[in-house]
């Protein structure tokens, strides 16, 4: 390695009059990852400085920048280490994250863009980033977007996502259990919907937190109101609500209910009209048609093999639609062709000045909590791809708790997952975002997380989650990994395509009424509290025993 100059090295190089005096020199320069030696007695000088984005220089995390030729280029620290023995220089691993123009008559940096055209060379001098050369940075002035904070450490620096560049490749928000996440979650989506109050937001809600942060501003759906029809489902669908057995009988099921389901679509007057009808089409049909079929073709002489299959799918089906927490899918009213009305309400068609729907799956059987969330995934993912030659209507689907949908087993890989997997990397082709939620991103399928453009991540406690985060970032922005443990509650660290630089940011306080209902429990007062027990338990048993009802 060679000799790194003594601190006298600093002394007497050139004081620009926009900037403060150099910080260090740039060392190595090696394509996105470089190295500058920084002067500790120059970082301690600013400790004090007013501007706290200069008393926190040299930091990991933070910026620094270097000037070429006419340009200013910004990058970040990502690693420290001492670089003498006397402890008076810093050496830091750094990665360029783009550039900006510099003003004649100021020098100062602005019309930041990502990429570097032109690289530093060694012994260029470095300079801290300043308050108004972030706010310079930050700026989107013709560009569509939302605010949700402060950059860190300032408190007049505002942080925004870029709306297009957000939602058009896809975002995930991460964060351990007790970080504000879902608070996080929803300031996001109502400053969303705030700026397009006729928009279309589709919200995956599997613990019915969210109906609380937008009554006002949301449609809410849940078992009572729903009304999802069970024709609506595909042939994959079917097969995971209503075949028990696995291996090679499963496939002997599977090829009967095929059969009798295209039989019982082909009875409905639509689908007589379609001359080439599929098992998949959305189709009315009556369940006690499918379990006719059924009985019909168990009764035939040529058929092959016994009755077991058969009388399994059959009294499959007598039992879905005989029980009441199945109602809301499996409902003898919801025969009639409702397909326009249901996507109309569910998918915000128009909005009524109510652009988010909240899809409360919390009182969905575990049975079929995921095949829910696939029809609903799906369907919207399908009209997209059949409404291409129509006016364009973008849909946000924002799911909730991802890990328990797409999750990273190797086993084949349920309806849900296969169409979030595909709405992941195609959807942006036909105007489908996809907003991820999750408190354990290493529980998600390799490269789902690859395909979010935008990772906002708050505290990760868990080593293999930050591992996991950190192999999908992008390169100029894994300084920032090393904090994520530290951060606060209501911080994230935010990188991407929603960003101008990857920024660590205090997110804005939510008033109460748009906060969800995900607030932990005060077990020091709440078990001071007494009386009233038996009614309590009384009317629990009651709604638990009605079910459904």
């Amino acid at each position: 390695m060679n000799d790194i100059p003594a601190a006298s090295a600093f002394a007497g190089v050139r004081h620009d009059p926009a900037a403060h005096d150099p910080i260090g020199y740039v060392r190595e320069v090696a394509g996105a990852q470089s190295e500058v030696v920084l002067d500790a007695t120059a970082l301690a000088a600013l400790a004090n400085d007013p501007d706290p984005i200069v008393a926190t220089a040299g930091q990991v995390g933070g910026q620094i920048k270097v000037r070429v030729g006419t340009r200013w280029l910004l990058a970040n620290i990502r690693t420290l280490r001492l670089a003498s023995a006397t402890g008076d220089q810093v050496a830091a691993a750094i990665d360029f994250l783009g550039e900006a123009d510099e003003q004649p008559l100021t020098a100062r940096l602005h019309h930041f863009r990502r990429g570097v055209t032109r690289y530093p060379m060694p012994g260029d001098e470095v300079f801290p980033v300043t308050d108004a050369d972030l706010k310079q940075v930050h700026a989107a002035p013709d560009r569509p977007a939302i605010e949700i904070g402060h950059v860190h450490p300032t408190d007049d620096v505002r942080a925004s996502l870029l709306i297009d560049p957000l939602l058009g490749r896809h975002f995930a928000l991460l964060g351990s259990t007790g970080t504000g996440k879902s608070t996080a979650a929803a300031l996001i989506l109502h400053r969303i919907c705030a700026l397009a109050p006729q928009g279309h937001v589709v919200m995956i809600d599997p613990h019915g937190e969210y109906g609380a942060a937008f009554g006002e501003i949301g449609a809410l759906y849940d078992v009572s109101n729903l009304q999802m029809p069970y024709w609506l489902m595909n042939f994959e669908e079917h097969a995971e609500v209503f075949l028990t057995t696995t291996g090679a009988e499963r496939q002997v099921d599977a090829d009967i209910l095929a059969k009798c389901l295209l039989a019982a679509r082909a009875k409905n007057r639509l689908g007589q009209e379609i001359p080439k009808l599929t098992v998949d089409a959305p189709i009315p049909y009556l369940l006690s048609d499918l379990t006719q079929i059924i009985q019909q073709e168990m009764g035939k002489m040529d058929r092959a093999g016994d009755t077991a299959p058969y009388l399994r799918l059959k009294n499959k089906i007598d039992e879905m639609k005989g029980d009441p927490r199945f109602g809301f899918m499996f409902s003898g009213m919801l025969v009639a062709d409702t397909m326009a009305s249901f996507l109309a309400r569910v998918f915000r068609l128009p909005g009524d000045g109510k652009p988010i729907s909240i899809i409360d799956v919390s009182g969905v059987p575990s049975e079929i909590t995921s095949v829910v969330v696939a029809m609903l995934s799906r369907m919207v993912f399908d009209f997209a791809i059949w409404s291409r030659n129509e006016p364009q209507r973008p849909i946000l689907l924002v799911c909730e708790e991802a890990h328990r949908y797409i999750p990273s087993d190797r086993e084949a890989p349920t309806a849900v997952a296969r169409i979030l997997g595909r709405i992941a990397k195609e959807g942006r082709k036909y105007g489908v975002s996809l907003g991820l939620i999750t408190q354990r991103p290493s529980d998600l399928a390799e490269g789902v997380l690859s395909q979010c453009g935008t990772i906002i991540a708050m505290r990760l406690n868990n080593d293999r989650d930050q591992s996991f985060v950190r192999a999908a970032m992008p390169e100029g922005a894994r300084g920032f990994l090393d904090t994520l443990p530290a951060l606060r509650n209501r911080e994230c660290i935010v990188c991407g395509e929603g960003v101008a630089i990857p920024i660590r940011v205090a997110f804005d306080a939510l008033e109460e009424g748009k906060r969800p209902a995900s607030a932990d429990p005060l077990f020091s007062s709440l078990w001071r509290e007494t009386g009233g027990e038996a009614d309590i338990i009384a009317r629990t048993i009651q709604r638990w025993r009605a079910q459904g009802r």
